[in-house]
């Protein structure tokens, strides 16, 4: 048995044996899991499954475990931001990889499978709306895998320069991190049918992602320094909130993990479709037959 222990300080578990904000005990966790947003969205997901075995919710954290066509997967909300993500990927990796009766960390590490399901912002012209697209590099203006060790291993380092050149970065701002998406994950759920993009995790709605209602921004040209960036054959193709944490967090930890969104505002030409639930359900479909 591994000799690392973790204290009730650092890892918080509850009275019924289940991990501090998930409430979800080690033998509810599948290892196949798909990550939504909205807590209302893991019924949409759960809905498709041939069996349920449970059904947890706490705060904006809903987990549903069930099989579908044979596999055992589990579905859980995380709410908005990549600070959610911060609970969520590290309660994931402790469900199976700490004992949490002993404290002690498992001997054979468990790795899980992980795939959010979102919605997307286009950041070039020629983005469809309803289109579905992976991130397969996640760039993450939030700054949290600055706060772990490692995170210039599992980084580009040569694509977080350029980009920090190219935006002219403000120095205020969090140091950008760019995470690959894992490959054989990635050619799986996308097949040919999948946009493959550069995606943008935002530690905001409004300001950092350049919109502007009362405040000013501090940079008003950065969407425009957005789109014309280029970096070897890439460019950056959308927005979202999530998925450069969970990219950075699950390579380090080990486990195959990417994210999918579905294209539901196109910022450069201002057109938005509100009326987007048919193309989700299309995407989750597809992502619980590929998994």
């Amino acid at each position: 048995m591994s000799n690392r222990y973790f204290p009730p300080s650092e890892l918080i578990v509850n009275a019924d044996g289940s991990i501090f904000h998930l409430h979800v005990k080690p033998e509810q966790l599948a290892d196949k899991v798909i990550l939504v947003g909205d807590p209302g969205r893991v019924a949409n997901v759960a809905k498709h499954f041939d069996t349920i075995e449970c059904d947890i919710s706490n705060r904006e954290f809903k987990t549903i475990t069930g099989t579908y066509k044979g596999k055992r997967i589990t579905v859980i909300s995380t709410g908005i931001g990549t600070d959610n993500i911060d609970i969520v990927v590290n309660e994931l990796d402790a469900l199976a990889n700490i004992d949490l009766a002993t404290r002690y960390e498992k001997p054979e590490f468990r790795q899980l499978t992980i795939v959010r399901i979102g919605t997307s912002g286009g950041m070039q012209p020629d983005l469809p709306l309803g289109s579905f697209l992976i991130s397969e590099k996640s760039i993450g203006f939030d700054g949290m895998l600055n706060f772990y060790e490692g995170r210039d291993a599992v980084s580009d380092l040569e694509f977080e320069a350029s980009l920090k050149e190219q935006l002219n970065w403000n120095p205020q701002l969090a140091a950008p991190y760019v995470v690959d998406a894992d490959k054989e994950l990635v050619e799986r759920i996308g097949q040919t049918d999948m946009i493959r993009g550069v995606t943008i995790s935002a530690n905001g709605f409004y300001g950092p992602q350049g919109r502007v209602l009362r405040i000013g921004l501090a940079d008003p040209a950065i969407n425009d320094k957005i789109e014309a960036f280029r970096f070897k054959h890439y460019k950056i193709t959308n927005y979202e909130m999530e998925g450069s944490a969970i990219a950075g967090l699950s390579k380090m930890m080990g486990h195959k993990a990417m994210t999918v969104c579905c294209v539901i505002a196109n910022r450069r030409v201002e057109a938005a479709n509100t009326n987007y639930q048919p193309y989700i359900e299309e995407l989750i479909q597809k992502v619980l037959d590929r998994i």
